[in-house]
């Protein structure tokens, strides 16, 4: 588990270690950790890390749910700041159950939102804040 309050050793290309140390971490070592709610259901994995390029600021995980050896697989973007560290578990936990996930403004694989489009960008928000 990679979070930002863990140590983490990223192996380079060379075989040295980089070490991001507790408050710092690569996107790529956060890429495919699980993600569970509070009554420990798991609800995905972390597909991809959205940057916002302006404020340097992590916006949202890709959440990726379901299907089957890639398809019928959903993803959805949560906002950053809904995700919490479960540093003993060693995952990240959304608080939202999972039926709610389900009823998320999601999208597929192939069909990416404009994720700077500030209405899709509210309704996220929105939906992650009740």
């Amino acid at each position: 588990m990679n979070a930002s309050t863990m140590h983490s050793n990223t192996t380079l290309a060379d075989g040295g270690h980089m070490q991001a140390g507790d408050q710092l971490l690569s996107a790529s070592s956060v890429t495919g950790d699980e993600v569970h709610n509070l009554e420990h259901e798991n609800l995905g994995t972390i597909h991809e890390i959205m940057l916002n390029v302006t404020d340097g600021r992590i916006r949202y995980a890709v959440l990726s749910c379901g299907g089957f050896l890639g398809m019928g697989e959903r993803y959805f973007a949560v906002p950053w700041k809904a995700l919490k560290l479960d540093k003993e578990n060693k995952r990240f936990v959304l608080d939202v159950d999972a039926k709610r996930l389900k009823d998320a403004p999601g999208f597929d694989k192939d069909q990416w939102p404009n994720m700077a489009d500030p209405a899709w960008s509210s309704s996220v928000d929105d939906y992650y804040a009740r």
